[in-house]
């Protein structure tokens, strides 16, 4: 113990400056690069990656010759495999990093222009009376459920959004799902509560909007296919006859928009 201690403060001791700018890049990478694969397609590919790498540790470990060589043979080759694997996701990311600005006020332009599309188009259906639910991700994965329904995989806008909601197509039965300003998927399925105390008196599509939320961080929004009215679900919880301002601060963080205030009622879920 007390040799790891010593160790411990001698390399404590030789830190610079220099080093921790090093390993914050290094982090902040990782960080960015954990982030941008959560919830797709490329997150399964470098699980199998890093399965593969244990599993060359542990035939070292066991003196498994056959499949340690084995494995050895294929490392060459895994830069091109990776640039084959990854190269949509490679474009994305290199789009992303050439269009993001110092202090991150690009991402929150964007953000904030996704916002208005989402909350321009409830608007629109509101008024009109037609019914919808939308589902916007935030830090945890919603992957399962995109597989559910049909990939879009296409830049968020209002009128997409009403399109795909507009009664007798074949997309507007089902959820919505937005990551970031993309809507990339729509139809999909979502887990409906079983909260007792809502199964009776709560439709399908709220069901659902509720659902999603008691398994994930993510906001669904809903606009009622009889009233009219708007209602969002969030942490399990559903707030009805909501106002469109009360929206664009969950999606935004904005407490005072151009949006009309109106009162909302409040259903809790009952606790399990």
């Amino acid at each position: 113990m007390s040799e790891f201690l010593a160790s411990l403060t001698d390399a404590w001791g030789k830190l610079t400056l220099v080093n921790v700018l090093d390993i914050a890049v290094v982090a902040a990478l990782i960080y960015q690069l954990v982030v941008h694969v959560r919830g797709r397609r490329a997150a399964q590919i470098m699980s199998g990656l890093l399965l593969l790498l244990m599993l060359y540790l542990i035939a070292v470990w066991a003196g498994l010759q056959l499949v340690t060589m084995a494995l050895a043979a294929l490392a060459p080759y895994t830069a091109f495999v990776l640039i084959v694997l990854f190269q949509s996701e490679i474009r994305r990311a290199l789009a992303r990093i050439g269009r993001r600005r110092w202090l991150g006020f690009e991402d929150r332009r964007e953000q904030l222009e996704a916002a208005d599309e989402i909350l321009l188009a409830i608007e629109f259906l509101s008024q009109r009376k037609t019914g919808a639910l939308i589902v916007v991700e935030r830090e945890i994965g919603l992957r399962s459920f995109i597989e559910t329904g049909v990939p879009l995989d296409a830049k968020l806008s209002r009128d997409l959004l009403i399109s795909i909601f507009y009664p007798g197509t074949p997309l507007h039965d089902g959820a919505a799902i937005v990551q970031g300003d993309r809507v990339v998927a729509a139809a999909c399925f979502l887990p409906l509560t079983v909260n007792p105390n809502l199964v009776s008196t709560m439709g399908t599509r709220h069901r659902a909007a509720i659902g999603i939320t008691e398994e994930t961080d993510c906001l669904s929004i809903i606009v009622s296919e009889e009233t009219g009215r708007l209602s969002y679900a969030i942490h399990g919880e559903l707030i009805e006859n909501a106002a469109i301002d009360q929206v664009e601060h969950l999606l935004t963080g904005r407490r005072a928009g151009r949006w009309r205030s109106a009162p909302a009622e409040r259903r809790s879920p009952v606790p399990r």
